[in-house]
């Protein structure tokens, strides 16, 4: 079986693969400074917990876009699993897409761009991930990364709200019953909720008319689900849409 690895700036998600099958998939805090043997005690109890023994692992890649993760990410897989982990951004490392960006460019993104290539090929593209940042991954139609945007994400702003104002208080991203707010929290929850959506739908209509053709536009992130049914510009909310990109990309460099 096959054990996943996306570490982002906010959580990392493990997630094992049987074939095409995701059999597991956790969610650990993103911490830089926890070493192989604490991911490890904390990932091999889960294992045991939802029946898998850890020795039916024999792959392993890495994802990160926190490079001072990887090091332990890496000992994880080498000391605890018996594999040496595929990493994105080695120089052995094939996508099978181009990419049309002076590098770095974030491993989740690179990876949202084969996973829409993979669910929606020969279409133009565009996933809108709602992480910690709120980014805009373009794909053409032959599922090469032509770029995208980078926006500061939806609780970085409301953190920023908090403490950059004496009154204002630390609200959670919610969908208003109304634009117009009737006091302080429903006013914070007018703006921040709508003007990401006027964002999304924005920043959308401009990549739209610089492409000039029909795009596909999906989202993902822990965020993506609250913004469902809000705008008419985002035709769906794929999930898992890293994952799979991440499980394509291994599978483009297993014979390697």
């Amino acid at each position: 079986m096959l054990l996943a690895i996306n570490a982002n700036n906010t959580n990392i998600k493990f997630s094992l693969y049987d074939g095409d099958r995701a059999v597991g998939e956790w969610r650990q805090h993103t911490s830089a400074t926890r070493t192989a043997d604490e991911h490890a005690v904390w990932l091999t109890q889960l294992f045991d917990l939802s029946g898998f023994d850890s020795s039916a692992v024999t792959d392993t890649i890495i994802a990160t876009t926190v490079p001072q993760a990887l090091f332990n990410l890496r000992r994880l897989c080498s000391d605890y699993f018996k594999s040496e982990p595929l990493v994105l951004g080695d120089e052995k490392m094939t996508y099978g897409i181009e990419v049309h960006a002076t590098p770095p460019v974030g491993a989740d993104r690179i990876c949202n761009t084969v996973g829409v290539g993979v669910l929606y090929p020969n279409q133009h593209a565009v996933v809108v991930d709602f992480g910690t940042a709120t980014t805009f991954d373009v794909a053409d139609d032959t599922g090469d990364y032509k770029g995208g945007v980078i926006a500061p994400g939806i609780n970085l702003s409301l953190e920023a709200l908090h403490d950059a104002t004496a009154l204002l208080p630390r609200i959670v991203v919610a969908r208003p019953e109304t634009v117009i707010g009737t006091n302080t929290v429903a006013c914070m929850h007018s703006g921040v909720f709508w003007g990401y959506v006027g964002l999304v739908e924005g920043i959308v209509s401009r990549i739209k008319a610089e492409v000039g053709k029909p795009m596909k536009i999906v989202s993902t992130g822990g965020l993506a689900p609250v913004f469902e049914g809000a705008t008419d510009v985002i035709e769906a909310n794929v999930p898992d849409i890293t994952m799979r990109g991440l499980l394509e990309i291994y599978r483009r460099n297993r014979d390697v």
